[in-house]
């Protein structure tokens, strides 16, 4: 069977699913990295206040609170990476084993497909998990550079080099969150993309619902109205 082949066991709203939800998942990513003045994200938040961490650390004596802190960060994305990992494997397995999944699949669906069709949905919800978990061990690295720079900011407030360093661990700090951000993002996505199983309708609805679940997180939850309170001094 042919690429022509196979791509014809698909209908246009299909191919119109498929390109929505990968147009949706780079367009939330941009909005909630890139959001309006009058209405920063969550993550546009928190990326002041990591800096500001960085500042108050340079003041901090012993830092065992900030070094404690890292560490849990790095936990985080460890689990996250290990957990991606496990569910590639799920898929692969599935995608190996698509007998059993396309039985039950057509059961629910009510419709018959080739396990091929089945397959190529499957590594629709694998690359998302790919990448996820290529966010997640960067972001781990990046944690890992922010120790160092951390440690290699002076005691003594006055020294000259104590905030510049402070500045770079706060860079890459707020740079290994993004790339978090961006890896749960991908889970997120990828779970949606698990509803074309259920056909392109499905697929449609699991993008919409992700974006609504998202975007209401980073612009209108209460812990965004509670990191933007106007009752905080820190320059957010």
């Amino acid at each position: 069977m042919t690429w022509m082949d196979r791509l014809s066991l698909f209908t246009p709203l299909d191919f119109a699913a498929l390109a929505l939800i990968l147009l949706a998942w780079q367009i939330t990513g941009w909005r909630i990295e890139h959001p309006p003045a009058s209405r920063p994200s969550v993550s546009l938040l928190m990326a002041e206040y990591r800096r500001e961490w960085m500042r108050q650390m340079v003041t901090r004596s012993p830092r065992i609170f900030d070094a404690q802190t890292l560490s849990t960060l790095r936990q985080s994305t460890s689990f996250f990476a290990s957990a991606s990992l496990i569910a590639l494997g799920g898929v692969l397995a599935a995608v190996a084993n698509t007998e059993q999944l396309m039985g039950l699949a057509n059961q629910i669906t009510l419709e018959s497909h080739p396990a091929i069709v089945w397959e190529i949905k499957l590594i629709a919800s694998l690359v998302f998990l790919l990448n996820a978990f290529l966010k997640f061990v960067w972001s781990n690295r990046l944690f890992g550079y922010c120790a160092v720079l951390m440690g290699a900011v002076p005691n003594d407030p006055d020294d000259p080099n104590a905030l510049p360093r402070a500045a770079k661990a706060a860079a890459i700090n707020v740079a290994a969150a993004r790339s978090f951000n961006r890896g749960l993002r991908s889970v997120y996505f990828a779970l949606g993309s698990a509803a074309w199983l259920l056909g392109p309708e499905a697929l449609i609805l699991g993008t919409a619902v992700v974006c609504a679940v998202l975007l209401r997180r980073e612009f209108y939850s209460q812990s965004r109205n509670a990191l933007a309170d106007a009752t905080d001094r820190t320059p957010v």
